[in-house]
């Protein structure tokens, strides 16, 4: 018996591998700036325009200024003394991508839950298209089950599937 086999890859298919370097120092340089907490001059790395593309409980956010007023002013008033650690990263023409981790005080509410002062960390995952030197597409999952619980929170109410995991 075959599984589906459908078109796959279509975002990157025709990525122009020449611009490898330009995604690159993009890339680092936005980091970069996440970690000065920058919010105004963010505009430098994204285009006015750009998409955040988010998983459940982070939301979709189109534009630049979506961006700053609902993902990136709630999460520094939730999360402070935050950095963002990158753990391993992937350059492939207009595309990268990352996963890491962000380390930080949970210092104001985040998901109803008050304020508790405990240092955290936030995994993530990212994809960003980057076009005429600007971030146009950003594809994220954040792990905020994993944030939650961190918190004293199980936002899978002793349903999630580690119960399957074997102890070690």
């Amino acid at each position: 018996m075959s599984g589906a086999r459908p078109e796959q890859a279509t975002l990157t298919r025709n990525t122009d591998h020449s611009k490898t370097d330009d995604t690159r120092k993009v890339i680092e340089s936005m980091v970069d700036g996440l970690n000065d907490h920058r919010i105004s001059d963010i505009g430098e790395f994204f285009s006015k325009s750009f998409r955040w593309i988010g998983n459940q409980g982070c939301g979709t956010k189109n534009g630049l200024q979506e961006f700053q007023d609902n993902w990136q002013k709630p999460f520094q008033a939730a999360f402070s003394d935050k950095v963002c650690i990158d753990e391993a990263r992937l350059f492939m023409g207009e595309w990268a991508a990352a996963f890491g981790r962000q380390e930080a005080i949970h210092s104001g509410e985040f998901m109803g839950i008050k304020p508790t002062g405990k240092k955290i960390q936030i995994r993530y995952m990212d994809f960003w298209k980057v076009v005429n030197g600007k971030i146009e597409d950003n594809y994220v999952m954040v792990d905020f089950p994993h944030v939650m619980y961190q918190l004293g929170v199980d936002a899978f109410g002793g349903h999630g599937w580690e119960r399957f995991d074997k102890e070690s």
